[in-house]
């Protein structure tokens, strides 16, 4: 992964969408997805979705509350799911029930927590 790619993607903010905004498709979702690198695996091209590893359930938890905090600054929220040592978070936007930038942002700031 392009670790500039990745933080200058996440020196942007989340913008809302109207549901008018075609999702991401062909070479636009991949040369978005490429800023992210493989950590964020694109779900049926639709969904972006990472899975975290921790050394015990405070850990990530604390991930989780820091993700959440993320989520609500930039008004997007993602799909969380956390159990001892383990979280996972998918990522789209729900009104074009697909991918935008703005979920390649969120990734890019969460993957800067870890």
């Amino acid at each position: 992964m392009s670790t500039i790619m990745a933080s200058e993607l996440a020196k942007k903010e989340c913008k809302p969408c109207d549901g008018k905004t075609p999702p991401l498709k062909g070479e636009a979702l991949k040369q978005m997805q490429s800023q992210l690198g493989s950590e964020w695996q694109v779900l049926d091209k639709k969904k972006l979705e990472r899975k975290f590893k921790f050394p015990d359930f405070r850990s990530a938890l604390d991930f989780v509350n820091e993700v959440g905090e993320i989520a609500e600054e930039q008004n997007h929220h993602p799909d969380i799911c956390f159990t001892w040592g383990q979280a996972a978070i998918q990522i789209w936007t729900h009104s074009i029930n697909g991918l935008s930038e703005s979920d390649f942002i969120l990734a890019a700031k969460i993957s800067e927590l870890v």
